[in-house]
C-alpha cells in the first residue's frame, strides 16, 4: 500500500479524484431507477410486486407487519441481543432528547408578537437495508429521533429474507424504537412507494435511512416530491494517529468501515511515516482472519489511503478537506484537535472511543454526511423531523408605523 506524502498538492489531488469518482451516478442505475419510479407512480402495488419478484425472487406471503406483531419478535430474539437493543435505545434517546426544540412567542413593548411554531412531521418513512448485512442499529438511529420530534406515524420498509420472512433482529429493533408499521419491500420500488403512496403503502412526508446505490439515487430523484435526509455515499473514516495508538484497534477501525462495501473509504494520517508502514503490515497480517475478507480486501485495494504529514496543522487541514463521515483522533492529546477539526460527520476522541461504538450504542445517530458533504451539512437529528414556521402578529398602530 502506497503512502502519500502530503506536499500541498498530492493529498488534495487524491481527494479530488475520489470526489470525481462519486460525483456522477452510473447511467445504467439512472435508467433502471427512473423506470422503476415511473412504474410505481403509475401502477402502484402492482409495480411494487413485479419488481419484488424480479429482484428478490418472490413476494412474501405477508408483506405488512403491524405494531402488535412487531412486539412479538421481542420474545423470539436472543435475550442478550434484546438487552443490547434496550441499552442502545436509552443512550440514543438521552442524546437526542437534548436536541428537541420548543415553540416560542414573544410580545414586544409595542404589542407586536413574534415567534416560531415547531411541530413534528405527520408521517415518516424509514428505509432499512437488508442485503449483504442487516442493520438493526439503523432502525434505532432513525426512528428514535423521529419519536422525540413528535412524528405521528413511522413507517418502515425493509427487504425480506430469501425465504420471504422478515429479519427477526430488525423487527425486534422496530418494536423497541416504536415503529408503527413495517412493509417487507426494498429497493428503489420501496422508496417510490413511500414517496407517491400506493393502495397498501401510505405516502410519507420524508424518507430517511441508508441504502445501496439504487436506493440512494431513488431518494435523489424523488427529492422535492418527498423530503429526504441526505444522499448517502460510500461509508468512510479518517484517522489521525501517533505512537500512542493501538495499531490493532486502528486496524479494526479500518476494517469496520471497509466491510460496509467495496466502495467504502479509509484514510489514516500521521506525522510518523514508519508508524503508517507498521500499520499497513498489521492490516495485511490480520486481513485473512476476518469474516468479510473479500469485501474488505476490495475496499482496501482501491479506497484505502495512508498519508504522511509534517505537523499538527497539516493533519487538521487535511482532515477538514476530507470532511469524512467519521473522524477518529488516536493520539496522546486528542482533545487538542477539538477546535481545529471542523468538518466531520462525527468526531471520536481518544483510544477508548472507537468508531464502532458510535455505530451502535454511544448515542448520536450514525446517519452521517459522506463524500465531503460534512462541509455544509450534519448528521441526522431531531431537527430533521420537525417543521418550523414563523409567527407575526402586529397591532394596527405598528402596521401603520411600519
Amino acid at each position: 500500500m502506497k503512502i502519500t506524502k502530503a506536499n500541498g498538492k498530492a493529498e488534495y489531488a487524491l481527494i479530488e479524484d475520489l470526489k470525481k469518482r462519486t460525483g456522477e451516478t452510473d447511467p445504467k442505475i439512472v435508467e433502471i431507477v427512473t423506470n422503476i419510479i415511473n412504474a410505481v407512480k403509475e401502477q402502484g402495488d402492482e409495480a411494487v410486486r413485479e419488481f419484488t419478484v424480479r429482484f428478490d425472487g418472490s413476494v412474501p406471503k405477508r408483506t405488512i407487519l403491524e405494531k402488535d406483531e412487531l412486539d412479538s419478535y421481542l420474545d423470539i430474539v436472543d435475550d442478550d441481543f434484546k438487552s443490547a437493543l434496550i441499552n442502545a435505545k436509552e443512550n440514543i434517546y438521552n442524546f437526542h432528547l437534548r436536541q428537541a426544540q420548543q415553540s416560542w412567542l414573544r410580545t414586544e413593548e409595542n404589542g407586536v408578537i413574534m415567534g416560531q411554531r415547531v411541530r413534528g412531521l405527520q408521517r415518516v418513512g424509514i428505509y432499512v437495508p437488508g442485503g449483504t448485512a442487516a442493520y438493526p442499529s439503523s432502525v434505532l438511529m432513525n426512528a428514535i429521533p423521529a419519536k422525540i420530534a413528535g412524528v405521528k406515524e413511522i413507517i418502515m420498509v425493509t427487504p425480506p429474507g430469501k425465504d420471504g420472512s422478515p429479519n427477526p433482529d430488525i423487527m425486534a429493533a422496530a418494536a423497541v424504537a416504536g415503529v408503527d408499521k413495517v412493509f417487507l419491500v426494498g429497493g428503489a420500488q420501496a422508496v417510490a412507494a413511500l414517496a407517491y403512496g400506493t393502495e397498501k403503502i401510505p405516502k410519507v412526508d420524508k424518507i430517511v435511512g441508508p441504502g445501496n446505490q439504487y436506493v440512494a439515487y431513488a431518494k435523489k430523484y424523488l427529492f422535492g416530491q418527498v423530503g429526504i435526509d441526505q444522499i448517502a455515499g460510500p461509508s468512510e473514516i479518517a484517522l489521525i494517529i501517533d505512537e500512542t495508538a493501538d495499531l490493532d484497534a486502528v486496524t479494526y477501525d479500518v476494517f469496520a468501515q471497509a466491510e460496509h462495501d467495496e466502495l467504502a473509504r479509509t484514510f489514516v494520517i500521521s506525522e510518523n511515516k514508519a508508524l503508517l508502514q507498521q500499520l499497513e503490515q498489521r492490516i495485511q497480517q490480520t486481513l485473512s482472519q476476518i469474516e468479510r475478507q473479500p469485501i474488505v480486501e476490495a475496499s482496501l485495494t482501491n479506497n484505502h489511503f495512508l498519508i504522511s504529514v509534517d505537523n499538527f496543522n497539516e493533519a487538521c487541514d487535511l482532515m477538514n478537506q476530507i470532511a469524512p463521515e467519521h473522524a477518529s483522533i488516536q493520539t496522546a492529546s486528542p482533545r487538542d484537535y477539538l477546535n481545529h477539526v471542523r468538518y466531520v460527520g462525527a468526531l471520536f476522541l481518544g483510544h477508548y472511543s472507537p468508531e464502532v461504538i458510535g455505530d451502535y450504542v454511544a448515542g448520536p445517530s450514525h446517519v452521517l454526511p459522506t463524500n465531503q458533504t460534512a462541509r455544509f451539512t450534519n448528521g441526522l437529528s431531531v431537527n430533521d423531523f420537525l417543521t418550523r414556521h414563523s409567527v407575526i402578529d402586529l397591532s394596527e398602530a405598528t402596521f401603520e408605523k411600519i
